[in-house]
């Protein structure tokens, strides 16, 4: 006689295991199969003493659902996607480790994709994503508005720190961050402050540079300099050191924190002491912003919550295709102060050994 069929546990020796389906779940469980289906691929939408249950049995009984068969009854993949301009940057990189978590907690298997700062790279990198996705988080675009426009038709989009017409969105308050920046930097006597820029189509740029002056016409005792567009790297800020010398300023916001760290450096060579000959400040208070030497004041942007409210959009979208786009604007900041800023100095900063 054949021994009988065994489901789970240890199969009897020489037969054949019978894969556990989801009905077998459902009958232990006690609930119906599309419960099941729920507390697997929706599980929000299942009261949580249920959905426990459900994966208790499942994990018991070593239950595998099948993502190809899942795929072909929900429409849907179980996966979503971020692109990013550039993932060696510390600030993508927080983003990223927060939409992972989320995307997990949600039961979705994330992809990560990284432009290199080329705005022609985003939408093909668009295109090929969402073939394999439920939805795409686009981080940073440099892209022109229609080509956004154009990407968000291909699949469900949410923008991060980016705008675009009715498209979703999860932003900072960069105005308010410079505000705090400005202020604290006034508060210390610095009367000629300078703006080290960022990327010339960066759309954070153009929000922080106007915020810059916007604050600075508000207070007409305060002359401001713009040093112009740079790199968003240590590169870029070491490249505005001499301009920032030059400049006369007592005092510099840059456009992120690594070109706050370029200026550190390139400081430094010219023999220009920071805090005492001038005042720097960053902006994302990346993790290195505290073990830099002096540690750099910051505005402290919330990147791991960014990237977990772009999850909590982008899902909503999917799971309700008529919603209307949801848009997570302003996300709150706040300045951190550490040893790179002081009270301006009476006499002239030193420039150089010459």
């Amino acid at each position: 006689m054949c021994p009988a069929p065994h489901r789970g546990g240890r199969p009897t020796r020489g037969a054949r295991p019978v894969p556990v389906s989801a009905r077998d779940v459902a009958r232990v469980a006690g609930v119906s199969v599309s419960t099941v289906s729920r507390a697997l691929t929706r599980p929000d939408d299942v009261a949580p003493e249920t959905r426990t249950r459900v994966l208790d049995v499942a994990r018991g009984l070593g239950y595998l659902p099948n993502p190809a068969a899942r795929s072909l009854i929900t429409g849907r993949t179980g996966n979503i996607g971020l692109v990013v301009p550039d993932l060696e940057n510390p600030f993508f990189a927080s983003i990223t480790k927060g939409f992972h978590a989320r995307a997990r907690s949600f039961g979705y298997a994330a992809f990560i994709a990284d432009s290199d700062e080329d705005p022609a790279a985003e939408p093909e990198l668009v295109r090929n994503l969402a073939k394999q996705v439920d939805g795409l988080v686009l981080c940073s675009p440099r892209g022109p508005e229609e080509v956004i426009a154009g990407m968000a038709r291909d699949c469900p989009l949410v923008l991060v720190n980016r705008t675009c017409g009715d498209v979703a969105t999860v932003t900072v308050d960069d105005h308010d961050g410079v505000r705090q920046a400005m202020v604290y930097l006034q508060a210390l006597g610095h009367r000629r402050i300078a703006f080290a820029g960022g990327p010339r189509a960066s759309w954070s740029n153009a929000r922080r540079l106007s915020a810059f002056r916007s604050v600075g016409a508000q207070h007409p005792d305060t002359e401001l300099v713009e040093l112009g567009f740079f790199s968003p790297h240590v590169s870029g800020g070491t490249a505005a050191a001499d301009l920032l010398i030059a400049s006369g300023a007592t005092a510099a916001l840059a456009y992120n924190d690594l070109v706050a760290f370029g200026l550190l450096e390139g400081l430094r060579r010219r023999g220009v002491v920071v805090p005492r000959d001038m005042s720097l400040v960053g902006i994302d208070d990346i993790p290195m912003s505290g073990l830099a030497h002096p540690g750099l004041t910051s505005v402290g942007t919330p990147l791991v919550n960014v990237g977990r409210a772009a999850v909590d959009t982008l899902v909503a979208m999917v799971r309700d295709p008529t919603a209307p786009a949801l848009h997570q604007d302003d996300l709150p900041v706040q300045l951190v102060v550490r040893g790179s800023t002081a009270p301006r100095r009476t006499a002239p900063a030193h420039a150089g050994p010459g």
